[in-house]
């Protein structure tokens, strides 16, 4: 199993060197519009290589992914710990009901039965 993870990291990694090779390009990114940004009087841009842009993209595609993904599980993870919570109390009584009961007697020699 750990070749197969192995091959696949460097058939990953070889793939990503391709196409940062093949896009070393520099593009411009802008905030707003041009229409926009000329109506507001403030533009901000940047001059990337487009491979940068592209990685960007991805990895804040799968960063929202994974919070969207973290958001929806909530009501999954909630029910877990409540039923985690019931089962610890639910040993806890077990464990009570178990144990022998004291006698129902004298209270001395019931401590002199339990030193023994």
């Amino acid at each position: 199993m750990r070749y197969i993870r192995y091959t696949f990291l460097a058939v990953l990694a070889i793939a990503l060197m391709t196409v940062a090779f093949a896009n070393r390009d520099t593009v411009t990114l802008n905030l707003l519009p041009q229409d926009l940004s000329g109506f507001l009087g403030w533009s901000w841009s940047m001059t990337l290589p487009l491979f940068v842009v592209i990685f960007a993209g991805v990895i804040a595609g799968v960063l929202i992914g994974f919070i969207w993904e973290w958001f929806r599980e909530h009501k999954i993870r909630a029910e877990g710990a409540r039923h985690r919570r019931e089962r610890d109390q639910l040993a806890r009584e077990v464990k009570t009901l178990r144990e022998p009961k004291a006698r129902t007697g004298d209270d001395v020699l019931a401590l002199i039965d339990d030193a023994s």
